[in-house]
């Protein structure tokens, strides 16, 4: 990573390696495994990023109350953060509370494709949606995820933030951008609602301390409620919003006539969303990132923003020569600049990933890491692509005539 020239490296604590049982002992080796990793960091001039959620609950809290979908998270998280700013604080400035809760409250308790698995017939990609509402569910875990939050925000600010530590703490959501899938009216406006919808389920609440009216009208009495106090501590609990972006996805007007008790996220919104392919995400990427951009700007008042993942998808053995991924990279680092020029409030960027890793919906099959690593030796060797020699010269503020494009020659002339 230093020899790169990466300032910075985002990574999640597993509350599982910590905290093996939620809450109670802690594991030695867990924290010395973590202490020894920021302390490496720092030594070689690398700002340590940590997240403390994602996608990685404890088992025994999952049998014990269902996890998410239960109040007792908020007090079990919060006492894990706590853990977390008491011992590595003095060492870390940003810390990312729960890491895309509108994409894990529906692929893990909706669509059931994601842990805990939990989804309801007819709803659930799961096919033996044998536990779980997803009528409901989806709705409670990420209400539950905002006073999480909120809470283990106010106890960093009150405890730790004030007269220690002085670090900054936000929330990071999926970068949803929604391509109609074809250009009717009912198409066009359906993405539009669900663009809004996505975005305000978790912003909105932390902006005015209250869901949106829009929410309230779509989600009826399934949709829980804020009480006076419970307000108070959502509304202004980031000091940034982090962002995960990759690319469009479809989106489809699907009309139904059920009553809204008996629907799903989906239903609720009348959507069908999809996958675009590889080829399909490259060509509008950026500038479907540029529109995140500006509405974040536009919508909810300019936050401080940091991308925490960007990146270009590619099969796991394809070649070192990944040229489709730097002209990625050009292309949507121009957009940042470009959104920095226009005022966007923009802290930070990141890629996704440093090297090859484990994807959370393609295992090892597909990668996005700077770095090949081959799984077939037992070393697990490391080759560096294209893209990790093109990001080091970036990076460094080297030239690079490696590819002739415009894109290459607007960012160069940044670098």
């Amino acid at each position: 990573m230093a020899d790169v020239g990466l300032e910075a490296y985002r990574f999640s604590i597993s509350w599982s390696r910590l905290i093996p049982n939620g809450r109670g002992p802690l594991n030695p080796k867990g924290l010395e495994y973590y202490n020894n990793l920021i302390n490496e960091l720092l030594l070689h001039g690398i700002q340590p990023h940590i997240t403390l959620y994602n996608y990685d609950l404890p088992q025994a809290l999952e049998d014990e109350y269902g996890g998410w979908i239960s109040p007792k998270i908020v007090e079990d998280f919060s006492a894990y953060a706590e853990v977390c700013f008491r011992e590595f604080g003095d060492r870390v400035l940003y810390w990312t509370t729960v890491n895309e809760p509108n994409v894990f409250v529906l692929g893990g308790y909706d669509l059931g494709f994601l842990p805990p698995e939990r989804c309801s017939f007819p709803f659930g990609r799961n096919k033996n949606c044998s536990k779980g509402n997803s009528t409901t569910e989806p709705y409670l875990a990420m209400h539950h995820s905002l006073l999480a939050h909120a809470s283990a925000a106010d106890l960093y600010r009150t405890k730790f933030k004030k007269d220690k530590q002085h670090g900054h703490i936000g929330i990071s959501i999926y970068g949803i951008s929604l391509a109609p899938s074809t250009n009717s009216k009912e198409d066009v406006h359906v993405a539009q609602i669900a663009k809004q919808f996505f975005y305000d389920w978790v912003l909105h609440p932390l902006m005015t301390g209250d869901y949106s009216n829009l929410m309230k009208k779509i989600v009826g009495s399934k949709l829980p409620i804020f009480t006076k106090d419970e307000a108070n501590l959502v509304k202004g609990s980031y000091d940034f919003i982090g962002i995960t972006y990759y690319g469009d996805m479809s989106c489809k007007y699907m009309p139904n006539n059920w009553s809204v008790e008996y629907r799903d996220v989906y239903a609720d919104l009348q959507i069908q969303m999809g996958f675009l392919s590889i080829t399909e995400r490259s060509l509008t990427s950026a500038k479907s990132l540029k529109g995140v951009l500006q509405y974040l700007m536009q919508e909810f008042g300019n936050p401080p923003v940091i991308i925490y993942e960007n990146g270009f998808e590619t099969e796991r053995n394809s070649s070192l020569q990944d040229v489709a991924r730097v002209k990625y990279m050009m292309e949507h680092i121009q957009v940042v600049f470009d959104a920095l020029r226009n005022g966007s409030n923009m802290n930070g960027y990141f890629t996704w990933s440093f090297i090859d890793v484990f994807e959370l919906l393609t295992g090892y099959k597909t990668s996005y890491g700077l770095f090949y690593v081959d799984l077939d030796d037992p070393n697990r060797k490391r080759y560096s692509k294209f893209s990790a020699k093109w990001y080091s010269n970036f990076l460094k503020g080297k030239t690079s005539t490696s590819l002739d494009s415009d894109a290459a020659t607007k960012l160069l002339f940044y670098s």
